[in-house]
């Protein structure tokens, strides 16, 4: 247990406890506020989910430049939170600006939520470059802190905030300040690091081109992952949009639950003669999981509702497998992408963004929840298959790793 919970095995239980709480919240706001309120939460939640591919750009440059320039480990780190700074003024400001459309976009009850929606993404920033850090010097310890920080205070202080004034305004709020729990965390972890004594600049003009290229793989995904919550705003009624976002609860739940395949099969997926294999072989995990949350949902569909919320979304419960088989797709969906950034391809990425155009496009032309929901699910299958077939005839030619002999 000591050697658990002092290694990776303390991440892998970090990542659950985070995604728990942050489930757990989403859960509470969809109870507490109710259908016609929770779709603007959720769609709040999915802009901010967006953004976040500068903080996880920011985490994987920091990570694989401080692991293959373990003699340089102060300047990396020097440059990597002076980006982070920068950059997390730069948008929190950029998002105070935008706020104004963000809240007709999205139809929210007024621009606070906007507002606050915009100083959550500083915090959510420097966070990215921290953990970075941690995960590059292999601190799994302070990591996992780092994690459980991320999750637990939003869970904690949204539900506080909900019980006071169950309004979209509050919900921002306790996410807004959530984000500086786990900075708070890591300024601890790292306020002893090599970064404080060393000496000279880190030249931060090939970082950010890293940052750049990873940001814009994930932003493709994100905006696949998170258009049709925007999108159900604008061509459904309140409570149908709302209906959807609680569906959606289920998705992401079946999205994340897989997680770690991504994260134990990365560095096999980075070695020529091992990606093809790992590929397809957590393909295969993450079809097999979502096997199970499909049967769970026909056959438990009712303990399902408890979860999303409730009596007030039982309109969605005979469709919960749909949304339990898009969570697969955007689970299988993301896997890819970790298999590009493993490869360093920066090309199949625009497979993602033709299948945002289209769903953006057919999108607007709908005006039922579940019309959107089919249309979504047949794009997100037709993106799969194609970039499947990319990754795996771009890796044709990759040498085989030797099989072992009986």
């Amino acid at each position: 247990m000591r050697r658990l919970l002092s290694g990776s095995g303390a991440i892998a239980i970090a990542i659950v406890v985070m995604n728990v709480s942050t489930y757990g919240f989403q859960m509470v706001a969809a109870r507490l506020l109710g259908p016609e309120q929770y779709g603007g939460v959720a769609s709040l939640l999915a802009t901010l989910l967006v953004v976040s591919v500068l903080q996880l750009g920011m985490q994987a440059t920091a990570a694989r430049r401080i692991a293959a320039e373990p003699a340089d480990v102060g300047r990396v780190e020097r440059g990597i939170l002076k980006i982070s700074y920068r950059a997390s003024l730069i948008l929190a400001a950029l998002l105070l600006v935008l706020s104004p459309v963000i809240e007709r976009m999205l139809r929210l009850d007024s621009i606070y939520p906007a507002l606050l929606l915009a100083i959550g993404t500083a915090p959510m920033t420097v966070m990215g470059a921290q953990a970075g850090i941690l995960q590059g010097e292999r601190r799994w310890t302070s990591l996992a802190l780092v994690y459980v920080a991320a999750g637990v205070p939003r869970l904690v202080i949204g539900l506080a905030a909900l019980l006071i004034r169950p309004t979209e305004g509050a919900a921002m709020a306790a996410v807004a300040l959530s984000w500086f729990a786990p900075v708070a965390v890591g300024w601890l972890a790292l306020r002893r690091s090599p970064a404080r004594t060393a000496h000279g600049d880190q030249n931060l003009g090939p970082m950010l081109r890293e940052i750049w290229h990873g940001s814009m793989a994930l932003l493709a995904f994100f905006a696949l992952s998170n258009a049709d919550i925007v999108l159900s705003r604008n061509v459904l009624s309140n409570r149908e949009s709302g209906l959807y976002a609680g569906g959606l609860i289920l998705t992401k739940a079946v999205l994340f639950l897989p997680q770690f395949v991504a994260v134990v099969a990365f560095p096999a997926m980075s070695t020529a003669s091992e990606r093809r294999r790992a590929l397809l072989r957590s393909l295969g995990i993450v079809g097999a999981c979502g096997v199970v949350c499909v049967a769970g949902s026909i056959l438990l569909s009712g303990v399902a509702m408890v979860f999303i919320g409730g009596d007030g979304y039982r309109a969605i419960e005979g469709r919960l497998w749909l949304y339990a088989v898009l969570g697969t797709l955007l689970s299988a969906l993301q896997l890819l992408v970790y298999s590009v950034l493993a490869r360093q391809s920066r090309w199949s990425a625009y497979l993602l963004w033709v299948g945002v155009v289209v769903v953006i496009a057919v999108g607007l032309q709908v005006g039922h929840l579940t019309t959107l929901l089919v249309l979504v699910t047949v794009v997100d299958v037709v993106v799969l298959a194609a970039l499947l077939g990319l990754s795996l005839w771009r890796m044709r030619d990759d040498p085989r790793s030797p099989q072992p002999i009986d």
